[in-house]
């Protein structure tokens, strides 16, 4: 399922340039305002490590501003930029196109049972997030 939304996202995304995760990290910017990175790559559920090294390429295009946190040295605060913005906003249609498809052959019950039993095995391993992050 993973390939096939990568897939589906990739052919209405292509020239945005950002993958699923990159959008994701956008997304999540977009609606917090700002937040460190820790906070972040728990939020997407990834380790710091990838977490980090896709917003830097986020920030490398002008997408998203890094500052260290005026009150933990050790903390890089991020927000989108207005370049970041207004991707995230020329892209929402095409991504939001990409979800539908992914699973528009269930019926509107069964995607919102889909959801139900995805956030089941979520919760279930709740204890792994952020395991990978060899940072």
């Amino acid at each position: 399922m993973h390939q096939i939304h990568v897939s589906l996202f990739a052919e209405r995304c292509a020239d945005f340039r950002v993958t699923p995760l990159q959008y994701s990290l956008l997304s999540l910017l977009r609606q917090l305002g700002q937040a460190d990175q820790t906070t972040i790559a728990e939020a997407v559920a990834l380790d710091r490590t990838t977490t980090t090294g896709a917003l830097k390429r986020l920030a490398a295009r002008g997408l998203v501003d890094r500052a260290t946190s005026p009150t933990d040295r050790r903390a890089q605060i991020c927000r989108l930029t207005a370049a970041g913005e207004a991707l995230h906003g020329a892209m929402e249609a095409a991504a939001r196109e990409a979800h539908a498809r992914t699973v528009e052959a269930l019926s509107e019950a069964d995607q919102a049972h889909l959801i139900r039993l995805l956030r089941q095995v979520v919760a279930a391993h709740d204890d792994r997030m952020g395991e990978a992050d060899l940072g």
